[in-house]
């Protein structure tokens, strides 16, 4: 048998930062040789809430760009943009035509959005689950990493996919692969710098609650100077009444490389006046390969855009292979 292939995706929608790096890529950078994977930046998504035209496009080869700076191996893995392949669209339209308006009504991110979004809420953001279901389903993908907001969605696609096979299929012939979870190791679930309760967020309107991955050392100093703390001296892990203490110290731990234990004994009779410049100068430190790396990639967009066309080839292939079964399993007649 080969390898179990993965599908895993990120919108360009602002920079990556802390808890992307920390709680996804960094872990997955570890275990990818493991896999046959291939790392999408979601464009289409990007569009189902406001977004800017005019850096778009920047954005997503930043992106793609930060992929590869982080760590990804271009060995063990294929990095594409959505909308590059356009299966991705075809594919959308054929699952909204079998499933339940009432599926996607019930969706949590929707109506979280939704309410922030008024009157203004499209229909995108509706169908946002059903597209995430096509970018999984075209690749045959076995696995899928998830957190925990994106379970319900994975158990949409499943559900989506078993409804094709149930209508479309035959019972030794489905059409299309249920793919499986995978659970992120953990350990890594990284909070908001301005709420220890919140996890650090692209969406949070304040950029004092994250740091990105290229945030230049001013920026850095600046965020954690003003980060929230407590007014307790003595820095511990694992006290529900210090939130912010406790996410505070993980950076530091997952930043440092040191164990847990070192860092509880290293911080335990320190104030934030001595913790914070320590955090600062590990957090400059530890992105700056990161960030050398990614102004290389950048500096030569010629290669950087031949990666991504031998990915689009490469995903093409494979999207397009699944698109064509499931319109001749619908009854399409395909090109000639």
């Amino acid at each position: 048998m080969g390898k179990q292939r993965v599908l895993s995706g990120v919108q360009p929608t602002g920079n990556l930062h802390l808890g992307n790096y920390l709680g996804a890529i960094r872990n997955w950078v570890e275990i990818q040789s493991q896999y046959e994977n291939y790392f999408c930046v979601v464009d289409l998504h990007a569009i189902t809430a406001p977004h800017t035209p005019a850096t778009l496009a920047q954005d997503t080869y930043t992106i793609a760009a930060l992929y590869l700076a982080c760590g990804i191996d271009l060995q063990h893995s294929t990095i594409f943009i959505q909308s590059h392949v356009t299966a991705h669209a075809e594919l959308t339209w054929l699952l909204n035509c079998i499933t339940p308006l009432n599926w996607l009504e019930d969706m949590i991110q929707f109506k979280e959005k939704a309410v922030r979004q008024g009157e203004n809420v499209n229909v995108g953001l509706l169908d946002y689950p059903v597209l995430m279901a096509a970018d999984i389903l075209l690749y045959d993908a076995d696995k899928v990493p998830v957190g925990e907001d994106q379970k319900q969605h994975l158990e949409l696609t499943r559900d989506i996919a078993a409804r094709v096979n149930h209508q479309f299929g035959k019972e030794k012939s489905p059409v299309l692969k249920l793919p499986e979870p995978l659970i992120r190791k953990e350990g890594a679930r990284v909070m908001s710098l301005t709420d220890g309760t919140k996890k650090m967020s692209k969406s949070d309107p304040s950029e004092l609650s994250r740091i990105n991955l290229l945030d230049p050392p001013d920026a850095i100093v600046k965020k954690i100077k003003k980060c929230k703390t407590d007014p307790m001296r003595g820095l511990v892990f694992d006290d529900p009444e210090r939130p912010e203490c406790h996410n505070l110290l993980t950076l530091y731990q997952l930043l440092s490389g040191k164990t847990k234990e070192a860092v509880a004994a290293e911080c335990q009779e320190m104030g934030w006046g001595q913790f914070k410049p320590l955090l600062t100068e590990t957090t400059i430190e530890a992105l700056k390969p990161i960030q050398d790396q990614y102004k290389e990639i950048m500096g030569d967009r010629t290669h950087l855009e031949a990666v991504l066309r031998e990915g689009r080839e490469k995903a093409a292939t494979i999207a397009n292979a699944t698109l064509n079964r499931v319109k001749t399993a619908f009854g399409y007649s395909l090109p000639l």
